[in-house]
């Protein structure tokens, strides 16, 4: 039997299954685009696969709603891979192994990419049952929209007709989503320069943070791994001898950094030790109320002639780190408790020829977005280093006479008894790509209850899952 098959409803739960099986982390979308594909001519559906990997699935209204506007059903395909130390899976080939725990489904020893998997398999059931009633349905598969909503933004919105969309990006099933941030990536690249040193090698490895989303978890006092290790570096610098091999914490820009991995070369072995675990176990119990998962690991290896970098370079590294803006930049004053600006140094990484610091940078206000552009690129002017800002999205303005957020609104009141949170997140979302490119479009988002996306404790509530779908095949009836 398979691991979720006693689950209701069963065909959404049949295809999160059978997605999950299939890799599809961001930047490898070809199979599981083509697992979409297959299901369009499986059940005779009109279809469309473009040059980005996005597929749209049309399909006729019901008998009853022939008369009915198109609404668009909307969910991105890739997911953010993550997973455990000592967890084999090779995200590029293996699919996810699934497992329930109670309500919950999570997986072993990865993320579970219910986002934004349980969306995409909830828009397959409706797109396969041939009972339930609907209005012409515009189902729209995007991908690599974890790296910055590349499939959307290289989508032909000329293959829509639809002005109303249901976005089922959002992780809190009491939420309706009317707003959300902007946002761009921020990369700085420093050229290295080497030097050769006679040393000992000793690895410190700060782990066991919660990490998280950028934009959801943002305002959370989640601690970021590479600004711990500026901190750190810098204490050892003021306190000991010791040069840098190389430097690398998280690998998406858009993910809080859990883990941060420091190579050292020294000849002072035991005071750099000494000094080390003083240290970090002060930080341990600073940081404990938040990070009670906190830990460190310092391994000393051989002795040994290494490649480092010149001491000018690890000091700006160093300095970069220590200093550099990250976390909550300005609150709204418009809504309550709405992050409006923030940033996330998501990547550090030491190539061979290049030391890259990544950041996600997201706004609710355009200007403000540029702003903080221009800080970075203040900020980092006096550097001997190059940046770079790529990967623009709009933010989603609020629409303050939405048909479709009235008729969600009633209908959640009527299905749960309590009425709907309607909300602007910090957080990207695809509908500000829709937004931007189709004129009067109104839109919501909404979905099942998940949690720690983005992380191996990702967990998706099936209860909830299963309560949401019903409300949305009552949605679509009501168009």
């Amino acid at each position: 039997m398979s691991t979720l098959e006693s689950l209701k409803p069963k065909n959404v739960f049949k295809y999160f299954e059978e997605i999950s099986a299939i890799p599809r982390g961001s930047g490898n979308m070809n199979l599981i685009s083509n697992y979409c594909e297959s299901f369009a001519k499986a059940n005779n559906l009109e279809h469309v696969r473009d040059t980005a990997n996005n597929v749209i699935i049309y399909k006729p209204a019901s008998k009853d709603c022939k008369n009915k506007e198109p609404i668009i059903l909307q969910g991105h395909l890739d997911m953010v891979c993550q997973k455990n130390d000592g967890c084999d899976i090779d995200f590029s080939k293996d699919g996810i192994k699934l497992l329930v725990k109670g309500d919950f489904i999570t997986a072993k020893g990865t993320t579970l990419g219910a986002d934004n998997g349980i969306a995409v398999a909830m828009i397959l059931a409706i797109l396969a049952d041939k009972e339930i009633s609907h209005p012409p349905i515009e189902a729209v598969f995007t991908t690599d929209e974890e790296i910055g909503m590349i499939g959307a933004g290289k989508l032909d919105m000329k293959l829509l007709s639809s002005k109303r969309m249901i976005n089922l990006d959002s992780e809190e099933d009491d939420v309706m989503t009317v707003s959300c941030a902007g946002g761009s990536d921020f990369r700085v690249s420093f050229d290295i320069d080497k030097k050769s040193v006679q040393g000992k090698r000793i690895s410190v490895i700060l782990k066991g943070l919660q990490g998280g989303h950028s934009g959801v978890e943002i305002n959370k006092g989640r601690v970021n791994a590479n600004i711990l290790a500026g901190r750190f570096l810098n204490y050892m610098k003021n306190n000991t001898c010791f040069d840098i091999i190389s430097v690398n914490g998280g690998d998406k820009a858009n993910a809080i950094p859990n883990k941060c991995v420091m190579d050292i070369s020294t000849s002072q072995v035991d005071n750099f030790v000494n000094k080390a675990t003083y240290y970090l176990n002060l930080i341990k119990n600073e940081i404990y109320a938040r990070e009670e998962n906190f830990s460190f690991d310092i391994k000393v290896y051989e002795q040994g002639e290494y490649k480092v970098l010149t001491q000018n370079l690890r000091d700006t590294i160093i300095y970069t780190l220590l200093t550099t803006p990250n976390g909550v930049m300005d609150m709204s004053a418009e809504i309550e408790g709405l992050v409006e600006t923030s940033l996330n140094l998501g990547i550090l990484e030491t190539q061979e020829e290049k030391i890259i610091i990544h950041y996600a940078l997201r706004s609710n206000k355009q200007t403000a977005l540029d702003f903080l552009e221009d800080k970075l690129k203040g900020f980092f002017a006096a550097m001997p280093c190059n940046t770079e800002v790529f990967g623009h999205y709009p933010p989603w303005e609020f629409k303050p006479d939405s048909k479709l957020q009235e008729l969600y609104k009633q209908l959640y009141l009527e299905h749960y008894g309590f009425p709907v949170k309607a909300e602007a997140i910090h957080a990207g979302l695809e509908c500000s790509v829709f937004a931007s490119s189709i004129k009067g479009i109104d839109c919501i988002a909404i979905g099942p209850s998940m949690w720690n996306v983005h992380t191996t404790l990702e967990k998706l509530s099936i209860s909830s899952t299963e309560k949401l779908f019903g409300l949305i095949l009552k949605l679509l009836k009501n168009l």
